[in-house]
């Protein structure tokens, strides 16, 4: 029996932590390492894509399209049906899960999940632990993007890991702590580089306070349709002004215009941006990521046919003004 699982815990039914963050937070690092724990706990991990998620190649048992087995048990699913399929998908498989982990988008209200899981629906098999927040101390400010979402990902957040400390001085963590603590009312706060966390200070900590959601889902209900959860990941972009473009074209680009494109002529309005990068003249596959002001490249080679797949997520973005520059690009 794992030391963090006692029987009394599984007899109220699988734990359940959500991580939440705003866009380009850590939120798929803190989840590769999840997923790579090595304390036998069998963990399932619901996310929205499997793009960012580095799965260990060596650990690596069998891929579908919406799930990746690992050696050590753990296993990790796309929500492409809707949360609530998910989780009926993890808790019928015959090899039993410990614990399951549940990834939100960059930009959502982590509200409509955490319903989903204190209603009736699945109050029996599964047990909300905590609501993981993940901060990036660097760019996360008093306005923070005035994003209705990003406060709401603190306010909901038992636990708030503060990452990236690496990139701020001390006085600007002290001001982010005390900006979080009025968000949320005795907050705990860990602060982190890459996310690295020891998972017993995370997982199975029972910090959620369901009561207090139960009495906010009936009065939800009265409110609503039963059908607000199952697609919660539609709305929030609009809620917030914000849009999400994709650009694919199979031609390369030439790696000095889109230098110039990145560094010079990409729109302000732009939080975050990621993608599958084809560069004349390079025979490697370029992955491309960028949060507010930085962005990174990593490579490795094509498992498929190459072409350029970019996907933008900002506020109020002129759509075709990219698509314009990102063509212009192209050789």
């Amino acid at each position: 029996m794992n030391e963090l699982l006692s029987s009394k815990q599984l007899k109220r039914g699988m734990p359940v932590t959500i991580i939440t963050g705003f866009l380009g937070s850590g939120k798929t690092t803190l989840l590769n390492q999840i997923l790579e724990n090595n304390q036998q706990l069998k963990i399932a991990v619901l996310v929205n894509e499997f793009g960012d998620i580095n799965i260990d190649s060596q650990l690596l048992v069998s891929y579908d399209d919406d799930m990746v087995e690992l050696s050590n048990g753990c296993i990790c699913c796309t929500i492409n049906d809707g949360l609530v399929e998910a989780v009926y998908r993890i808790l019928e498989r015959e090899d039993k899960v410990d614990y399951l982990v549940i990834e939100t988008t960059g930009i959502a209200d982590p509200l409509p999940i955490i319903l989903t899981f204190v209603g009736s629906e699945f109050r029996d098999f599964t047990r909300l632990d905590s609501i993981v927040t993940v901060v990036d101390s660097e760019l996360f400010d008093n306005d923070h993007f005035n994003s209705e979402a990003a406060s709401k990902q603190i306010a909901y957040a038992d636990m708030v890991l503060l990452n990236k400390i690496d990139r701020v001085n001390s006085q600007k963590l002290e001001e982010l702590e005390t900006n979080i603590k009025d968000l949320k009312k005795g907050a705990r706060i860990l602060r982190t580089k890459y996310c690295q966390v020891p998972l017993p200070l995370i997982l199975d900590v029972g910090l959620t306070p369901i009561e207090d959601y139960q009495k906010e889902e009936s009065h939800h209900h009265d409110h609503h349709d039963h059908h607000h959860h199952h697609h919660y990941h539609s709305h929030h972009l609009e809620n917030d002004g914000f849009v999400s473009m994709s650009f694919s074209c199979d031609r390369p680009f030439d790696v000095y215009k889109f230098e110039k494109f990145i560094t010079e002529q990409m729109p302000n309005e732009v939080f975050r941006a990621k993608g599958i990068l084809w560069l004349k003249g390079s025979e490697l596959r370029h992955i491309f990521q960028l949060s507010g002001p930085r962005y990174e490249m990593k490579s490795d080679t094509w498992k498929n046919t190459p072409s350029n797949q970019l996907v933008f997520i900002g506020r109020n973005l002129d759509t075709e003004k990219i698509s314009q520059h990102l063509n212009q690009m192209t050789v």
